[in-house]
């Protein structure tokens, strides 16, 4: 590994955890504060001097205040110029925030930034700062977007300390780091991107934006396994993490919201990406839903449920005869193990045995379902497919299985059948505690409290 020795100190080599940033002065095969296995990695650390260990406050001297003292006000949100990043990030982008967001390499991280600053620049001054790009690269992205973007600010830069300096000079209201991994502090003697460097600069530019009231993207990126890279302790730092997801055979993107101080999580905005950039999806449900014109077996809609919205997905099964000594149980979008219990259970407590059969099932629009909503609609496209019975195109199910067969209900039945009487269906298939207590016109309400009863009305 090759370091640069300052004049006035030696490099020293320490170790730190990519899971939770604590430092060793030796390696060891586990992290002694986080308990994560393999996670010590060699850095370069460097004794601080008086200088640089000063507080730095961007808002004058820091005071103590007590709780009476603070005057409470009612958070203002700005909206983004995106309806669907709006929903994501709670109604709104809050000033002082730091929303990290990352996603797979050409996932569309920069285009879906570039046009949210380029609607922000119109009402807001904004710095998009570049570190990977150059002005020109940014310059003709924002031509082939059509973007309005002759208000916004940009700035090549990748020393932590010179950005700071030139955003205290412009006083922008909301900034773009793009990315985290390409910014370095002098203060660390390492290459950008180890785990010293994303630590320090996340901390001063955290620090920058909470004193300042500037609300701050920062772009990260990702392992192979999909984790965004850097040490854990970033993803604790910043306000808001969001996710961006979307397979690379298909247009549409989804963006995730993991954690969020001013909304609720699990939020997902869904966008299309066209020749002209990133467009939203008003109406996800009906990319989701394939509506075949014959009933074909294997095949059943069910509505899921992200964050506070409602969406129809097609759960698609295919049960093939195996003939090998283990028969494979595969889930896309959906969780194996919970996939193998739930065959199980149909076995003991509806007589239907798939230990010789082949398992396979999906869900349509590479989204990933990761509640128990689906149990039901995972099952009887299974059985479908066993049977090579079709299950009507105007039925939908939805529903959480227990282990002694019973249903159970699911959190926002309401809205869900709200969902589907608004899409057209006519017949839903529901846990009895999520029944409505009126009749809902123009549909065929079937409330099941076990699964053999699920059974007998199909």
């Amino acid at each position: 590994m090759n370091t640069v020795k300052p004049r006035g100190g030696r490099a020293k080599t320490i170790y730190s955890c990519t899971e939770c940033g604590a430092q060793s002065n030796k390696w060891a095969g586990q992290c002694g504060s986080c308990g994560a296995w393999n996670a010590m990695i060699e850095d370069v650390a460097l004794p601080r001097s008086p200088r640089n260990a000063r507080f730095t406050g961007y808002a004058g001297e820091p005071q103590i205040h007590t709780m009476a003292d603070i005057e409470s006000l009612v958070e203002v949100r700005t909206a983004t110029g995106f309806s669907e990043l709006d929903r994501v990030l709670g109604g709104g982008m809050v000033h002082g925030s730091v929303i990290l967001i990352g996603g797979d390499p050409g996932i569309g991280k920069s285009t879906l930034l570039q046009q949210t600053m380029a609607a922000l620049s119109e009402r807001l001054p904004t710095l998009y700062v570049t570190g990977e790009e150059s002005l020109q690269q940014v310059s003709l992205r924002a031509q082939r977007l059509g973007v309005p973007s002759a208000r916004l600010r940009l700035l090549s830069e990748t020393q932590v300390e010179r950005i700071l300096a030139l955003a205290i000079q412009e006083q922008p209201k909301v900034i773009v780091i793009d990315s985290i991994q390409t910014v370095y502090t002098s203060e660390v003697q390492s290459t950008p991107g180890a785990v010293s460097q994303v630590r320090e600069c996340a901390a001063q530019l955290v620090q920058f934006a909470k004193q300042t009231g500037t609300a701050l993207f920062l772009v990260g990126h990702v392992t192979k396994e999909g984790a965004l890279a850097g040490p854990r302790v970033l993803e604790h730092m910043v306000d808001t993490v969001l996710y961006f997801e979307g397979d690379g055979s298909s247009r549409y993107r989804v963006i995730r919201a993991v954690k969020n101080r001013f909304g609720a999580v699990n939020e997902v905005g869904v966008f299309a990406m066209t020749d002209r950039g990133l467009r939203e999806v008003s109406n996800p449900s009906a990319i989701f839903v394939s509506r075949h014109e014959q009933p074909v077996p294997g095949s059943v809609i069910m509505v899921t449920r992200e964050g506070s919205r409602p969406l129809l997905v097609e759960v698609q099964a295919l049960v093939a005869e195996s003939h090998a000594s283990n028969p494979r149980r595969v889930a896309v979008g959906l969780d194996q193990n919970r996939l193998a219990m739930l065959l199980a259970v149909l076995q003991r407590h509806a007589g239907v045995v798939m230990y010789d059969q082949d398992v396979f099932v999906n869900v349509v629009g590479g989204v990933r379902v990761t509640e128990t909503a689906a149990d039901l609609a995972v099952l009887l496209a299974a059985l479908s497919s066993l049977r090579d019975r079709t299950i009507s195109n105007d039925t939908v199910v939805f529903g959480e299985v227990g282990l002694a067969g019973e249903i159970r209900p699911v959190q926002g039945g309401e809205e869900r059948l709200r969902e589907a009487v608004q899409h057209g269906f006519k017949r839903v298939i529901l846990p009895k505690a999520n029944a409505p207590r009126r009749a809902v016109e123009g549909v065929e309400i079937v409330p099941v409290s076990r699964l053999a009863e699920v059974l007998d009305c199909l």
